[in-house]
């Protein structure tokens, strides 16, 4: 297989930098490309691509504004691979992450994959613990992984494989954005294609994001799934609804004090205490730990409030997502 990497990037010269970097250290010792994709940025990111011509495989392309997924398919178009792995322009990627995927691929292919990710020691302090609390058994990122078996599996398009066979019948992303990697999955098993984790096949996430953006980002998220159920009822979970129940819970506890009622609110306790001791053994850091807190009392309000919103207006209202929520939907 000729892997293409499709790069979709937006004002970002500075992190293609570190992801090119990466790449120039693999140690995959096939042929290779990548191809940079600069969605209308007024920041670009071509002298970046220049620097690293002559150590790797680089095709440039500029194009006007229509957001990440019509990118993507836009890279994909004027790929040369059978393959096509997509990263977000914040990933820093292992040496070893083209050998790990090659591998798992001969050993049992797949149309579609997704990978993981982690987190580095350069990362900040706030890069951690947002980090933490998108990934963990105690959080949503938890939730994901124990809900999407390692087979059926809704790969997240920061670190994703598309075969050009799967591309070509499905049409690639919509302009649905956040949402457009877990609606590619769910078009493609509709399709009778497979998608997969491959647990091996993971890169460092940076997510260049402040506090603000943060609770901004997984608000979208929230408002984004209840129109994916919408639009696909047969694979509605309960756990969708758990960042919700877990916010109308909280402050339920909180009046139930006036009643001398504490048990609800003691379950919080255990279950923050129990967030801030994994995260500060698992950061070596008793601050990260506290800052995880911070980060998934964001993640759990941010999403749980935007898709509780979302499911009023487009679930029970019937409203026209696209009208309902047009910041979700990029014009192209």
């Amino acid at each position: 297989m000729l892997f293409s990497l499709i790069i979709p990037v937006y004002n970002r010269p500075d992190e293609v930098d570190e992801l090119l970097e990466s790449l120039a250290k693999s140690t995959y010792d096939q042929i290779y490309e990548i191809v940079l994709i600069e969605d209308g940025s007024t920041i670009r990111c071509q002298d970046v691509a220049q620097k690293y011509g002559d150590r790797l495989d680089i095709s440039y392309y500029y194009k006007e504004n229509s957001g990440p997924g019509d990118s993507r398919n836009y890279g994909m178009s004027k790929a040369r691979g059978d393959y096509f792995i997509i990263f977000d322009s914040d990933c820093i990627i292992p040496s070893n992450y083209l050998n790990e995927v090659e591998k798992a691929l001969q050993e049992n292919y797949v149309d579609c994959f997704g990978g993981p990710d982690k987190a580095l020691d350069s990362f900040s302090d706030i890069q951690k613990a947002i980090n933490f609390t998108m990934t963990s058994f105690l959080t949503t990122g938890g939730i994901r992984g124990g809900s999407e078996k390692i087979g059926k599996f809704q790969p997240r398009s920061f670190n994703m494989g598309l075969s050009n066979k799967a591309f070509k019948a499905s049409g690639g992303f919509g302009n649905i954005h956040p949402g457009e990697d877990p609606d590619l999955s769910i078009r493609l098993w509709e399709m009778g294609y497979e998608t997969r984790l491959l647990p091996n096949a993971f890169v460092y996430h940076k997510r260049r994001i402040d506090w603000d953006k943060f609770t901004i980002q997984v608000s979208k998220f929230g408002k984004a799934r209840p129109i994916l159920n919408s639009w696909y009822p047969q694979y509605n979970k309960l756990t969708f609804f758990f960042p919700t129940f877990f916010i109308i819970g909280f402050f339920v506890s909180l009046v139930l004090l006036i009643f001398n009622q504490d048990i609800l609110l003691k379950f919080y306790f255990c279950y923050f205490s129990a967030l801030f001791l994994v995260s500060s053994i698992q950061n070596k850091s008793i601050k990260i730990g506290y800052l995880s807190l911070i980060a998934v009392w964001k993640q759990f309000y941010g999403y749980g409030i935007g898709f509780l919103k979302s499911y009023v207006k487009v679930i029970v209202l019937k409203q026209d997502p696209k009208i309902a929520f047009p910041e979700l939907f990029f014009k192209v």
